[in-house]
C-alpha cells in the first residue's frame, strides 16, 4: 500500500554551493559517492519505506577531516527538530557509519544535511554541500486498547456487565485513516448486524449503537484488517465478543408478594386448564405436544385442579367435571400394565405413545405421580356429593389395581421402573435412591392390594444404605444423593403430596434433606464455577428442563448454563427467603422475556442468548402445588391424611409427627 503523507514538498538532491572560500580559485570539490540506509540509495531519489532502525553509511572520494564532518553534518525531522547521532569511521577515514541517538519515527520525512564545512583529511578539498530526503516506513497499526464503560474488552474471558449506554472506545498506535473505518467495523448480535454510528478523532475511533442495546444480550464486535492508519499499516484485525449488563427497570407494575404468588399460580394453572385434552382431560406432555399427555404431568395437573378450586380460578364444579373425565378416561380407555400408565398416552384413545425405545409399557415411576394426584383428589372430595363419591369410587378402583408387587420382577428386593409387554423387563432400569422417585416405595408399601415388604424398600431404594451421601459442600451437610444433589426435582416430585416436614426414617430427615439440596443448588449458582452469564442469588435453579440443544436433567454436576425458573420457584418451601428473591427477579426484571400466557416459560440460557417458549407439565405442576404446599399446606395434608400413606410409611419405618 502507497503511504499517504502528510503533505510536505518531497524534493530531491538539493546541491549548492556553500564554498567558505572567498578566492577567486576554487578548491577542488569532495565527492560523495554514496549515500545508504539498509541499501538503500538516498542519492538518486527521495526513496521511501526506509526501516527506522538502520544506520546510514556515506562514503567519500577521499579521507574526509574529522572535525569538519561535525560541524557540517546535521539529521533533521520533518519538524525540523535535530537528531542526536555518533559516528564510527572506517575504509581510512573515507567512509562513516551514522548511528542515531533514538529509533526513527515510522512515515516521517527526514533530512540529511552536509554543509561546505566538511573538508577533505589534507584541507585541500572542500564539500559543495548537499540536502538528501528520505522517507520511513509506514508503521503497524496497533489497537493499543479498547473499552465500553471502562471495562477492557480485549481482556481474555468472558466479559460481562457491559453498560447498555454502549460507547467503545478504541484507541490506536496510529492517526485512524476516516475513509478506511465505514466498511470495516460490524457490531452484531445473534448473527444480526446493528447500526453504528462511527467517529474518528485522531487515533482514537469511537463505536456507538444508532438505537439502545439489549440488556443481558451477547454482541460480537469485529475490527477488519483493512482498517489503516495516516502512516500505519498491516492492522491484525480486531474481534471480541460480551454480553450487556442487567435492565433493572420493573418490566411490570410491583405487587405485593402474596399477590404475586397467586398471580403465578393462576396463570400458571391455565396450562393444565388450557391444555387438557378434550376427550381424556389428561395434561398435554407440553403446550406443542398436539395429542400426547403425560400420566405424571397429569397426576400434578389433578392437584393444580384442587388449587384451582381453593384458589377461585375454576368452579368447584367445573374442577369436579374434569376430574370426572380424566378417571373415566383412566380406567376405561388408557392402556394398562399391570395396572401401571404408560410415560405417553394418546389422549384420545389412550393408546401407548413410546417415550423411548423399549419403553412401551408401564412406567411405575410415572404412574406413582398419577396415584400421587387422584389419592390427593379422594381425600379432598366429598363422599356426600354424587358425582364427588363417583369419582372417589374410580380413584379407588385405579389405586388398588397398580400391581406394585409385580413390579419387583419375580420377587426380587427392588421394583423395576419399566415392563413392555413387546420387550418385557429388557430396560432393566432398577429404581434406586436417591432420586425423585421416593413416592414410588411410599405408595407401594401402603397399597392395600399389591404391597411390597420392608426390605424391598431398604435394599431396592435405600441400597443398604448406600443413597446416603453425608459430603459437604458450600458447608452444608446433603443426607442423600449424587454429588451436589443432582437435579431440583428430586425434591419437589415426590414432595407435591408427601410431607416432608418431620419426616424421617434411618436414612435422613427428609426436611433437612429438601433443605440442603436446594441451598446447595443455590450456592452453586452463586459462586459459578463456570461464569455463566446472569447467574446469582437472584437467578438461580438447576433441574430437569428444555435448553438450547434439547433436554436436560441440569445439575450442578451437569451445568450447560440453563436456568429452568421451577427450580427455584417449587423449592419455595425450603429456601423462602432465595425462592422469593429468584420470583421477583424472574417477573419484574426477566418478565418482559420469561413471563407468558401460562408463567414463566420453561428455560432459559443467557449465555447462548435462549429463551424456551415452552411449557412442560411435569415443570409447571410443581410451581403451582409447592407454592401452594409454601402458602397453605394443602396438597400435603390432604395426601398425608390417605390411611394407606401412612400405613405405607409406617411399614417402611419412617415417624411422621
Amino acid at each position: 500500500m502507497k503511504p499517504i503523507y502528510f503533505g510536505f514538498l518531497m524534493v530531491g538532491i538539493v546541491l549548492g554551493s556553500c564554498d567558505n572560500d572567498s578566492s577567486d580559485d576554487p578548491k577542488p570539490s569532495l565527492e560523495l559517492v554514496s549515500l545508504k540506509i539498509d541499501n538503500n540509495d538516498l542519492l538518486s531519489a527521495v526513496p521511501e519505506n526506509i526501516p527506522v532502525d538502520q544506520p546510514i553509511i556515506a562514503s567519500f572520494s577521499v579521507a574526509l577531516d574529522t572535525n569538519s564532518i561535525i560541524q557540517a553534518l546535521t539529521i533533521s525531522d520533518s519538524q525540523r527538530n535535530n537528531l542526536g547521532f555518533s559516528l564510527n569511521y572506517f575504509n581510512s577515514y573515507k567512509a562513516f557509519t551514522i548511528y542515531l541517538n533514538e529509533q526513527l519515527e515510522f512515515f516521517m520525512e527526514y533530512t540529511i544535511t552536509l554543509t561546505s564545512d566538511l573538508k577533505s583529511q589534507d584541507g585541500k578539498m572542500i564539500f559543495p554541500g548537499g540536502e538528501y530526503k528520505f522517507v520511513t516506513l509506514p508503521g503497524k497499526m496497533v489497537l493499543e486498547s479498547i473499552t465500553a464503560g471502562g471495562l477492557d474488552l480485549a481482556a481474555s474471558g468472558r466479559l460481562i456487565n457491559i453498560p447498555l449506554d454502549l460507547e467503545i472506545l478504541a484507541t490506536f498506535s496510529s492517526q485512524v485513516d476516516n475513509e478506511s473505518v465505514d466498511s470495516n467495523v460490524s457490531l452484531k448480535t445473534n448473527g444480526k448486524s446493528v447500526p453504528v454510528v462511527l467517529e474518528v478523532d485522531g487515533n482514537i475511533l469511537k463505536i456507538i449503537p444508532e438505537d439502545p442495546v439489549d440488556y443481558l444480550t451477547s454482541y460480537s464486535l469485529i475490527l477488519e484488517s483493512d482498517i489503516r492508519g495516516i502512516g500505519a499499516v498491516d492492522f491484525e484485525g480486531f474481534e471480541t465478543s460480551f454480553y450487556t449488563e442487567l435492565d433493572s427497570t420493573l418490566k411490570f407494575p410491583e405487587i405485593s408478594d402474596e399477590d404475586l404468588l397467586t398471580k403465578i399460580q393462576e396463570q400458571t394453572f391455565k396450562y393444565f386448564w388450557d391444555f387438557g385434552h378434550p376427550v381424556s382431560g389428561l395434561s398435554r406432555e407440553r403446550n406443542k405436544s398436539g395429542e400426547t399427555v403425560t400420566s405424571g404431568g397429569s397426576g400434578f395437573g389433578v392437584m393444580a385442579i384442587i388449587v384451582g378450586i381453593e384458589r377461585g380460578f375454576i368452579q368447584r364444579s367445573e374442577g369436579v367435571d374434569r376430574l370426572l373425565t380424566i378417571v373415566n378416561f383412566l380406567l376405561t380407555q388408557a392402556d394398562r400394565f399391570h395396572g401401571a400408565w404408560s410415560h405417553w398416552l394418546n389422549g384420545t384413545t389412550g393408546k401407548v405413545r413410546p417415550f423411548s425405545s423399549n419403553d412401551d409399557g408401564g412406567d411405575l415411576v410415572e404412574t406413582s405421580f398419577m396415584i400421587q394426584g387422584l389419592l390427593t383428589a379422594r381425600q379432598y372430595l366429598s363422599e356426600s356429593d354424587p358425582v364427588e363419591s363417583e369419582i372417589i369410587t374410580k380413584i379407588n378402583i385405579l389405586w388398588e389395581d397398580v400391581e406394585w408387587d409385580w413390579y419387583t420382577q419375580d420377587g426380587q428386593d427392588v421394583l423395576y421402573w419399566h415392563w413392555s409387554p413387546n420387550f418385557g423387563w429388557e430396560k432393566n432400569h432398577r429404581i434406586s435412591g436417591w432420586n425423585e422417585a421416593l413416592i414410588v416405595y411410599v405408595l407401594a408399601a401402603g397399597s392395600p392390594t399389591h404391597t411390597i415388604d420392608k426390605e424391598v424398600y431398604q435394599k431396592g431404594w435405600a441400597r443398604s444404605g448406600n443413597m446416603k451421601n453425608g459430603s459437604s459442600y458450600y458447608d452444608i451437610t446433603l443426607p442423600l444423593g449424587p454429588s451436589k444433589g443432582g437435579p431440583l426435582f428430586f425434591s419437589h416430585y415426590s414432595f407435591l403430596g408427601l410431607d416432608p416436614r418431620n419426616l424421617r426414617d434411618q436414612y435422613a430427615d427428609y426436611w433437612q434433606q429438601n433443605i440442603n439440596h436446594s441451598k446447595i443448588n443455590f450456592e452453586y449458582c452463586v459462586a459459578n464455577p463456570k461464569h455463566y452469564v446472569g447467574y446469582g442469588n437472584l437467578c438461580w435453579g438447576l433441574t430437569a428442563s428444555d435448553n438450547h440443544e434439547g433436554y436436560s436433567a441440569h445439575s450442578p454436576t451437569n451445568d450447560k448454563g440453563v436456568i429452568t425458573p421451577t427450580a427455584a420457584i417449587s423449592s419455595l418451601p425450603y429456601t423462602p427467603d432465595e425462592s422469593m428473591a429468584a420470583i421477583r427477579h424472574f417477573y419484574y426484571i426477566l418478565g418482559d422475556r420469561l413471563w407468558g400466557n401460562y408463567g414463566f416459560y420453561d428455560a432459559f440460557n443467557v449465555t447462548e442468548g435462549w429463551y424456551a417458549d415452552s411449557y412442560i407439565a411435569i415443570d409447571q405442576g410443581p410451581i403451582i402445588c409447592m407454592i401452594e404446599n409454601y402458602r397453605t399446606g394443602l396438597l400435603w395434608d390432604l395426601f398425608m391424611s390417605a390411611p394407606e400413606v401412612q400405613n405405607g410409611l409406617t411399614k417402611l419405618g419412617f415417624t411422621y409427627e
